[in-house]
């Protein structure tokens, strides 16, 4: 039906399957090895693997818009990354039996 969380996926009596975990290993292997790369070297910043394929419109941007717009994702991911550890620790706390009360939405369970 699911697999388990945390540790309990990869090892336990209901992990995902080994041939499951060598493909996702050999997916992302060929992605690090043959796609995410700057194959052509016109990349204008480290992160840049458009290669020369995709655009959208970005070469028409003057240099102050791109850097906002680079911020702006910069930002979004910090945040993003702030949301899944916030959800981390609400389920640590959870199982550690600790009510959190919270003064605009009360205690927490």
């Amino acid at each position: 039906d699911s697999f388990p969380n945390g540790w309990a996926a990869i090892n336990g009596p209901d992990a995902i399957p080994g041939e499951g975990l060598a493909q996702i290993l050999a997916f992302v292997g060929v992605l690090e090895l043959f796609v995410m790369k700057d194959v052509t070297g016109t990349a204008e910043f480290p992160g840049d693997f458009r290669n020369g394929a995709l655009d959208f419109g970005w070469d028409s941007f003057d240099e102050e818009t791109k850097l906002t717009k680079r911020a702006v994702e910069l930002n979004n991911g910090r945040a993003a990354q702030f949301g899944i550890l916030g959800l981390m620790v609400h389920e640590k706390l959870g199982e550690i039996d600790m009510a959190a009360d919270l003064p605009i939405i009360g205690t927490l369970q």
